[in-house]
C-alpha cells in the first residue's frame, strides 16, 4: 500500500511536470525560492546485499541567483544559485526504516533565452540520522552522511511557480566509522515544485 501511495504522488506530480498550457517566465533571480522534491530511488550497485527502496521527500530552499557565470549573445545564461534541504526518506526496502538529515549544494542553471526552461545540475551532501539496527549489508550506526547528485529540467508554470524533474543519485555512508560499511547507492527519479518567495 505505501508503494501504491508513492508512485500516486510522483504520478501527480510528474503530471503537473508535462503540463505546459500557459507557461510564463521566471520574474525574479533575485528572490528566495521554496520547494517540495519527491523521489523514487532504487540500489544500483553492490556494496549491500539487501535491495534498497528509498522515497526522499525534501523541503528545499534555493538562494537567489549569486552570480552569472555565462551569458551568450541569444539571451541564454548559466547562473549559479546555492541550495539547503530538510530530507526525509522513507525505506521501502532494507533494513533501516527511514534516514532524516540536511543536505546543501550548489546549483547551476543553464537559461534558455526566454527564462522558461532551465537544464540544472547539483551536486553535494550532508549529514543526518537513520534507524540502523545491526542488519547484516545495513548501516553500521545511527549518523550517517549523504551525498547527492541530480541533473534535470526545471519549468515555469507561472512566474512565480516552476516544476523540476530529473535523474537523481544518492549515496549514504558513515565513511568508515563502522566495520563493515557496506554503504548505501541508489539511483531514481526526483520531481518537485518550486515557489519564488515575496
Amino acid at each position: 500500500m505505501q508503494k501504491i501511495a508513492t508512485l500516486a504522488r510522483l504520478g501527480l506530480l510528474a503530471a503537473l511536470m508535462v503540463s505546459t498550457h500557459g507557461v510564463h517566465a521566471q520574474t525574479n533571480p533575485e528572490k528566495w525560492e521554496f520547494g517540495v522534491d519527491l523521489g523514487y530511488l532504487k540500489k544500483v550497485k553492490h556494496g549491500t546485499p539487501l535491495d534498497y527502496e528509498i522515497v526522499p521527500t525534501q523541503l528545499v530552499w534555493r538562494t537567489p541567483v549569486v552570480r552569472e557565470l555565462w551569458r551568450g549573445s541569444s539571451g541564454a545564461s548559466l547562473t549559479l544559485r546555492h541550495r539547503l534541504a530538510f530530507v526525509y526518506e522513507t525505506y521501502l526496502e532494507g533494513a533501516e526504516d527511514y534516514y532524516v538529515g540536511f543536505s546543501g549544494s550548489p546549483v547551476f542553471e543553464l537559461w534558455t533565452p526566454d527564462r522558461k526552461t532551465a537544464l540544472f545540475y547539483e551536486i553535494g551532501g550532508g549529514s543526518g540520522f537513520t534507524n540502523s539496527k545491526g542488519v547484516t549489508g545495513g548501516q553500521g550506526q545511527d549518523f550517517a552522511f549523504n551525498f547527492f547528485t541530480q541533473l534535470g529540467l526545471r519549468r515555469q508554470l507561472t512566474p512565480n511557480m516552476a516544476v523540476t524533474g530529473g535523474a537523481y543519485f544518492l549515496h549514504h555512508s558513515n565513511l568508515g566509522m563502522t566495520k563493515p560499511n557496506p554503504g548505501i547507492d541508489v539511483l531514481g527519479v526526483n520531481v518537485g515544485l518550486v515557489w519564488q518567495l515575496d
